[in-house]
């Protein structure tokens, strides 16, 4: 399991959270919300391994983050950032390839295997054999999420603890799309025994597709807990600055549905 006990998280020398605790448990989708430069963002990076604590300790299966290599850390966890760059334009294909990259045992049947799947999980299929650099933006990140995905499941077969990082992935995505890789990210937590912690946005996505909910604010976290416990109009305005209501969705029980107000002209 990964686990932060008093972290701090700091970018350019400026400490921009403190003191978090947080667990990212196999089979549960951990949301991460708050206003732009909340340390969402740092949070993930700290937590993935790519910069240090500021402060505090991050583990991974009980042994200290910074101790694993790069290469063991890409058998264990994938991160999808919020902007994938890729230096040359490839094939699709090849593309989703990469992910195995940390696998090189295995033998080109699987990883054409898992390059099929995980093109049918991301809805990419029909990119297979086009060029990355002429898909849309949109398009480039459900083959980039492909990629991740392909990086995990070829881990599966060992059995061991596995974590997928998604920032802000549904930022280029369609509506319907968006929830496709929430509902996909669910189902492979559920499925797989993934951790997943996504960064959002859209509070309501997060209320329909995440087990738990981390909300910060003001370099802390304000709230921890379930959808229904962390949505509440009092958190919600403490870190939006904004008014917000909060009810049961109309369609799905026991889930919340936020509707924030319009500021005062």
């Amino acid at each position: 399991m990964l686990l932060a006990r008093g972290l701090d998280c700091s970018r350019g020398g400026r400490t921009v959270l403190s003191e978090v605790t947080v667990s990212l448990d196999p089979g549960v989708v951990l949301g991460v919300l708050g206003a732009n430069g909340a340390g969402k963002s740092s949070l993930l990076a700290t937590l993935s391994g790519e910069i240090a604590p500021a402060a505090g300790q991050v583990t991974f299966d009980g042994q200290p983050l910074s101790s694993w290599s790069a290469k063991a850390l890409a058998r264990r966890r994938a991160v999808l950032p919020q902007a994938p760059s890729l230096a040359f334009d490839l094939d699709v294909r090849v593309v989703v390839e990469m992910g195995a990259y940390a696998f090189p045992e295995l033998p080109p049947r699987e990883v054409e295997s898992l390059v099929t799947r995980a093109l049918r999980l991301a809805d990419a299929e029909a990119f297979r054999d086009r060029r990355y650099g002429a898909l849309s933006g949109g398009e480039q990140q459900r083959v980039q999420f492909a990629r991740v995905l392909v990086q995990l499941l070829a881990g599966k077969a060992s059995g061991e603890y596995r974590v997928l990082f998604l920032d802000e992935p549904t930022a280029s995505l369609d509506p319907r799309h968006q929830m496709d890789l929430l509902a996909t990210a669910s189902s492979l937590a559920r499925d797989e025994g993934l951790a997943v912690l996504v960064v959002l946005h859209d509070v309501n996505l997060a209320a329909a597709w995440c087990d738990r909910l981390l909300l910060l604010a003001g370099r802390r976290v304000v709230a921890h807990g379930t959808p229904t416990e962390v949505l509440t109009s009092t958190h919600l305005r403490q870190v939006y600055a904004v008014d917000a209501r909060v009810m049961p969705h109309p369609a799905i029980a026991g889930q919340p549905l936020v509707v924030f107000s319009r500021p005062a002209a």
